[in-house]
């Protein structure tokens, strides 16, 4: 009898577990997932103004999960896999293939298109934050999101909305120059988004300083 009650209570618990993984906000980062399956296809097609817009609903089921998950409790140890996990995909994917798009444009200046180089820098700073997250929460430490790296997602996001927009005119007149407010928005936030990189990668790297050299913290001793 009491087995049958343990066990009961096991099954229970375990079915409470998967309702609690397989949550609102786990499915949202899920769909973000399937999403940028969709805007990574449909770029190489020069389906850009439909990449745009999946871009765009992907990028904000980022923000619906976060602030549903902070308001409803419903922060899992799948969801804080999870969420940021989806987010690289989604960046460094469109990343790299717009890059891909944008080099073949002649006739706009280097200055103001989404490089190669940039697409290595992104995935760059995404792997060393991905390395140095598992080193410091292994150890016991904190790793959650700062503001710098949460500005860096918007200027990414503005600054990969701005490419897809200039490269849909393009397709559609190839000769025909940007028009203003679209050219000075590309260059501003694809600099903005480099720049912001590898500051917060920068900052990331200090505040893992102690784990990474294996110092103490303050106060531990």
């Amino acid at each position: 009898m009491i087995w049958s009650v343990s066990q009961s209570d096991g099954i229970g618990k375990m079915t409470q577990a998967r309702k609690d993984a397989f949550n609102v906000p786990n499915q949202l980062s899920m769909a973000r997932l399937a999403l940028s399956v969709a805007v990574f296809a449909l770029i190489p097609l020069h389906f850009y103004w439909i990449a745009l817009i999946v871009f765009v609903i992907a990028a904000g089921t980022d923000w619906v999960d976060g602030w549903y998950a902070r308001k409803y409790d419903q922060v899992t140890q799948l969801g804080r896999i999870l969420d940021p996990f989806c987010d690289k995909i989604l960046i460094c994917g469109t990343y790299i293939l717009v890059a891909v798009e944008m080099t073949a444009v002649e006739t706009l200046p280097w200055y103001a298109i989404i490089a190669g180089w940039m697409a290595v820098v992104i995935v760059g700073r995404e792997l060393l934050v991905t390395v140095i997250r598992s080193l410091v929460e292994g150890s016991g430490g904190d790793f959650s999101a700062k503001m710098a790296g949460k500005l860096k997602m918007w200027f990414q996001c503005i600054a990969v909305g701005a490419a897809l927009v200039a490269l849909a005119l393009k397709e559609q007149s190839p000769e025909a120059d940007l028009p203003m407010w679209l050219f000075g928005v590309l260059v501003i936030f694809v600099w903005a988004s480099i720049a912001s990189t590898l500051y917060s990668g920068w900052l990331y790297v200090l505040m893992a300083r102690p784990a990474i050299l294996g110092e103490s913290e303050p106060g531990d001793e």
